[in-house]
């Protein structure tokens, strides 16, 4: 009623991940692998043009956490423990998606959102989305780094840690958000929520008893926009925050202005629509030529040392027998990793979405030959999950 239009994004975090038909390409570790910052910025231009082509000019991503504890390091979703390369290849991501011009995005690129703001790629205990122990100087230095870049390099927009920091949530740290973020680096971009993370306040970290204080803790500590699409109770209660003198009006009117200038600058108020017709090259083989060429630079091999070249195991000779086995061997979900059609990329093993391609087993079954390859599957992810969920109830 107002005419501004809706801003929408989608989580395209290895090339074009959550449109079908759209172009896979490795891994953010993966990607990290190549070394290569032309690779890197192609997909990102590559995801940005396929993005448009679905008619959403916004995409959370890259993900520059850094993978720097033993216990949970290269994840698959950022791009390894090293500062410098994190940032490199984060920032090479970011140029691609969005353009020279990140004031005037054009309709073949899109808003970037650098995430998670920060260390949440950290965890203490190895598992996701659990609190990070890190020293000053660590934060400072080291995962801060990447994020700097990034702003340095124009992004839009930035996404916050779903878990905390040295006991302080990420959604609630006014010391990150805007004493570091926007006001130290005069940066005015805009600071979006992960997936329900401000009920996280109040569900994991308990740090307020309801809903209505993790909202004025988070919008307090600056943030713009709050993800959370499974509830639509938000709006009303910042609006009783406000009246109650909870969240000033200049706080409202600075995140206003920040999802607005996001608006703007993605040229929604010009064109708010872009269609799949004017965007001829999406899932072409142009596009398919880069994700396999970034894979083939990808690859380390770590050994194939022998006593003399003709005995080496690499490259495999035809005739030669091979045994194929483990969960991997015959799975294009376990091949194409998370964030691929789905969340968890059960997705990838819909005929619809992968019929066409080869797991590793199909492909060295139609290299060698059937008679030369045996699959040996072995136990599954489920069930073992399934083993242990039952353990109390299996004699021996």
């Amino acid at each position: 009623h107002l005419g501004i239009p809706t801003v929408y994004g989608l989580d395209q975090m290895h090339g074009t991940t959550y449109s079908a038909g759209g172009t896979l390409f490795p891994g953010a570790i993966n990607m990290a692998a190549t070394f290569n910052r032309d690779l890197v910025y192609k997909m990102g231009e590559i995801v940005a043009y396929e993005t448009r082509a679905c008619n959403v000019p916004w995409i959370y991503g890259p993900c520059i956490d850094l993978g720097r504890m033993q216990a949970w390091s290269r994840q698959y979703e950022s791009f390894g423990e090293d500062v410098f390369l994190s940032s490199e290849m984060g920032a090479a991501a970011l140029r691609g998606m969005q353009g020279d011009n990140p004031n005037h995005i054009d309709a073949y690129h899109v808003a970037g959102c650098l995430k998670h703001y920060f260390a949440y790629g950290a965890p203490y205990n190895g598992l996701d989305r659990s609190p990070a122990r890190l020293s000053y100087e660590e934060l400072r230095e080291k995962q801060f780094a990447p994020f700097l870049r990034g702003i340095r390099e124009g992004a839009l927009s930035i996404m916050t840690n779903s878990s905390n920091v040295n006991g302080v949530r990420g959604t609630v740290n006014r010391e990150f958000i805007t004493d570091w973020l926007k006001e130290g680096l005069g940066w005015d971009g805009m600071v979006v929520t992960d997936w329900g993370d401000i009920d996280g306040a109040v569900t994991s970290d308990r740090v307020v008893p309801t809903a209505k204080e993790a909202i004025r803790l988070a919008i307090n500590a600056g943030v713009d926009m709050m993800m959370v699409p499974s509830q639509f109770t938000y709006n009303g209660l910042l609006k009783e925050l406000v009246e109650e003198g909870g969240v000033s009006m200049e706080r409202i009117d600075d995140a206003v202005r920040r999802i607005l200038r996001l608006k703007h600058r993605v040229g929604l108020f010009e064109q708010p629509n872009t269609f799949a017709k004017d965007y001829p090259k999406f899932g072409s083989e142009e596009f398919a030529a880069y994700s396999r060429q970034a894979a083939l630079e990808s690859i380390v091999l770590l050994k194939n040392d022998s006593v003399d070249s003709q005995s080496r195991l690499l490259p495999i000779k035809q005739g030669t027998r091979l045994l194929v086995c483990g969960p991997n061997a015959n799975s294009m979900r376990t091949l194409n990793g998370g964030w691929s059609y789905t969340w968890q990329g059960d997705g990838a093993d819909r005929e619809e979405f992968t019929g066409h391609f080869n797991t590793i087993y199909e492909a060295l079954r139609n290299k060698f030959g059937s008679n030369h390859v045996t699959l040996v599957e072995g136990v599954s992810y489920d069930s073992k999950r399934w083993a242990m969920d039952h353990a109390d109830n299996i004699g021996d």
